[in-house]
């Protein structure tokens, strides 16, 4: 029975369905951390699986070699200083004031009628920089203003911005999931800014504005007293505000000093001055680093925040990034133990064997984390682990890595329902019943999902 379970195609196949259906149990009903859940996972399936003892932990005088230690370290080399240098660029822009010029000058220059799509443009740009729940938190008002001047039902503003924010979340770096994806993966960030907004947009567009603005006209929900009342509070802030301009600037320099780092080395002559400045420029966390900085002068310091309030702003923002962190070293390392039980060549194999193409199969394991557990983090996190070592097998150009990357986040935001945190978030600051909430929101995620993966598989037969 070891024997089999250990070295044939189906004893493989069934060691990885224990071992995803025990996690799954492990966070779902005993309520263990992601992270906790992940390790115990990877620990007892590379034990089952016959890997030494030795290859797994290492030995009391050297552990640096072990599956352990490499497994969590290959991924948080790669995205630690990424995650955090967005986290405190997300926190300045947001301190500043900068998603409320952003939001109020798309407002005046749509108007009152094509409200919904202000707001929409408004998630899929201010999305980038921030969290989906903290772009919420400040944006919120900004749809009740709205909502009280139109007169109509809060669903036709709250889900073109629930749409943007969510888009940029789940595809587009510098956010955790896409970011570990792409470690994961060995995928170029710019690759997937590029193919991101590709899929992201048009999923966007299905979702965020031809199916918001035709559920908000089914799903008449009046804007409540309570929210009314917080409708005016978007213009009560200390001192001016900052310039539309120095806003989008500064969420632009990231994206494009990526991007030029990326097509720079293709289209640049290889060893020139101008390939290694580009190189420099557009590493990512050399890319976010400068951002920041600029944000620290020209959001911060030149508007009056001081260098302690910095300390204390960048203090509380990277506090919840040491939970994403070990969520996404813990999934690194359940990858490697797949890979390194020959899990992957297996699960590689059997898609071979039954034509499914390896896209669709990652949407489809995506989809059923997600569902399962919630979390459109550990969702991407434990689907690339699952696939990085059937994806390696394939020998795939960076642009078909970055659709993979893709798939695997469309699914990793597909039904979003009463176990995932951002269902209660959007039900209460919107002031949405159970049932409400299924209709638009869930409906919504689902919508995008299937339209970021429709473009995504598109885009892929084309590549």
């Amino acid at each position: 029975m070891i024997h089999w379970l250990q070295t044939s195609t189906a004893g493989l196949l069934t060691l990885a369905a224990v071992s995803i259906a025990v996690l799954l149990v492990l966070i779902i009903k005993v309520k263990l951390e992601p992270f906790i859940a992940l390790i115990v996972v990877g620990l007892l399936t590379a034990l089952a699986a016959g890997v030494p003892v030795g290859t797994l932990v290492g030995t009391a005088q050297k552990t640096s070699d072990s599956l352990l230690e490499k497994g969590f370290g290959s991924i948080l080399g790669h995205i630690a200083a990424i995650i955090g240098l967005g986290t405190l660029l997300g926190s300045i822009l947001e301190k500043s004031g900068g998603a409320r010029v952003l939001t109020s000058a798309l407002l005046r220059t749509f108007g009152e009628k094509r409200a919904p799509l202000a707001m929409g443009l408004s998630g899929l740009i201010f999305g980038i920089p921030v969290f989906f729940d903290i772009g919420i938190f400040v944006l919120a008002p900004l749809v009740y203003a709205a909502a009280k001047q139109g007169g109509r039902s809060i669903v036709l503003y709250a889900m073109p911005l629930l749409a943007g924010l969510s888009i940029t979340h789940a595809f587009i770096p510098p956010h955790p999931g896409p970011v570990a994806a792409a470690g994961l993966l060995h995928v170029d960030l710019g690759w997937l800014i590029l193919m991101g907004a590709v899929c992201g947009i048009p999923a966007w567009f299905v979702g965020g504005i031809l199916y918001s603005t035709w559920i908000g006209k089914r799903v008449n929900v009046p804007l409540a007293e309570d929210f009314a009342k917080l409708a005016g509070e978007e213009g009560e802030r200390e001192g001016p505000a900052p310039s539309l301009k120095l806003v989008g600037g500064i969420i632009a320099v990231p994206l494009v000093l990526i991007l030029v780092g990326t097509f720079g080395s293709i289209l640049l002559p290889t060893g020139s001055t101008g390939a290694g400045i580009a190189a420099f420029l557009g590493t990512p966390a050399i890319a976010l680093t400068i951002a920041t900085i600029l944000a620290s002068w020209l959001l911060g310091r030149r508007r009056g925040m001081s260098g302690a309030d910095l300390a204390q702003l960048s203090a509380n923002a990277l506090r919840p990034v040491a939970m994403i962190l070990l969520v996404v070293g813990a999934g690194s390392f359940f990858g490697a133990v797949l890979s390194a039980t020959g899990i992957g060549k297996a699960v590689a194999g059997s898609l071979g064997d039954a034509g499914l193409p390896v896209l669709l199969a990652a949407y489809i394991i995506s989809c059923g984390m997600r569902i399962a557990q919630g979390s459109a983090t550990v969702a991407i996190v434990t689907t690339s682990g699952i696939v990085a070592p059937t994806v390696m097998e394939l020998h795939y150009s960076q642009a078909q890595l970055a659709l993979v990357v893709v798939a695997i986040s469309a699914g990793s935001i597909i039904a979003s329902h009463v176990n995932d945190g951002g269902f209660w978030i959007v039900s209460r600051y919107f002031g949405l019943t159970v049932t409400q909430t299924l209709k638009t929101w869930t409906a919504l995620e689902t919508v995008l999902s299937l339209s970021g993966f429709g473009v995504a598989a598109l885009v892929m037969a084309l590549v």
